[in-house]
């Protein structure tokens, strides 16, 4: 499967089995017959150490054809969108492979509670934070966000065990609410200028790309994304408040 299989070069843990392995079975397979991959291991089978890049890329894929279908439709333009923003975040060939999985995966029945429950026993939480953040992204396709995929994000992000302060931060990114900056930094209007100095080096260390390093530099850029709206947020506070 060409240069796809890089995702999972590294490692393959909790996919193989569960929800997420009986709806990727014939991909998994296909690429585990045709690459070397190392099981990283605790010694118990299906434990890994951390999240790699693969169970976190069949994880995404299998959520964004969860939220692509919440609506009951499929556009022609949200499909273009993924595409574009696999080929921007990891080349064509893995885009092309990437797209061929999702299609299938929208043709299928997928347990949602049952893959999240999955993930939430065996990613870390800076990598869960990280797949709501990119669900958000693709939602944004054509800069509008429906509000069964919003509602469907809300959910998983509950069954992944996010909290409803980091969700909120993460929704603000992309759907502006009142105060919007001082709630991506999960402060109160009312707070001090210290208090939100202190805020935004927590929530700077939260969101920091090296906090998903081990997921390699494919989706390192969307964390770069998610932690320049952060500063983004700061920059305007700082602003407001005349904040040296």
């Amino acid at each position: 499967m060409g240069n796809f299989a890089k995702w999972i070069g590294g490692g393959l843990g909790f996919v193989f089995g569960g929800p997420i392995g009986a709806l990727l079975g014939f991909f998994i397979g296909s690429v585990v017959d045709g690459t070397s991959v190392t099981w990283q291991q605790t010694g118990t089978q299906g434990r890994i150490n951390r999240t790699t890049p693969g169970d976190f890329g069949m994880s995404l894929i299998v959520l964004i054809a969860a939220v692509m279908k919440a609506d009951g439709k499929v556009l022609k333009s949200e499909l273009d969108y993924v595409k574009r923003f696999f080929i921007s975040q990891f080349g064509q060939d893995t885009a092309r492979e990437a797209l061929q999985m999702l299609k299938d995966l929208l043709q299928k029945e997928i347990p949602l509670r049952d893959v999240c429950i999955q993930i939430r026993g065996n990613m870390d939480y800076s990598s869960r934070l990280q797949l709501i953040h990119i669900l958000y992204n693709i939602s944004a396709a054509d800069s509008r966000f429906e509000q069964a995929e919003t509602q469907v994000i809300r959910s998983i992000s509950d069954m992944l065990g996010i909290s409803a302060t980091d969700y909120d931060s993460i929704r603000n990114m992309f759907i502006p609410a009142t105060d919007s900056a001082y709630r991506i930094l999960e402060a109160e209007r009312s707070a001090t200028d210290e208090e939100l100095k202190a805020a935004y080096r927590k929530m700077a260390l939260k969101y920091h790309p090296d906090k998903v390093s081990h997921l390699g530099e494919d989706f390192r850029k969307s964390a770069e994304e998610k932690f320049k709206s952060v500063n983004e947020a700061w920059d305007r506070i700082k602003k407001e408040r005349n904040i040296v």
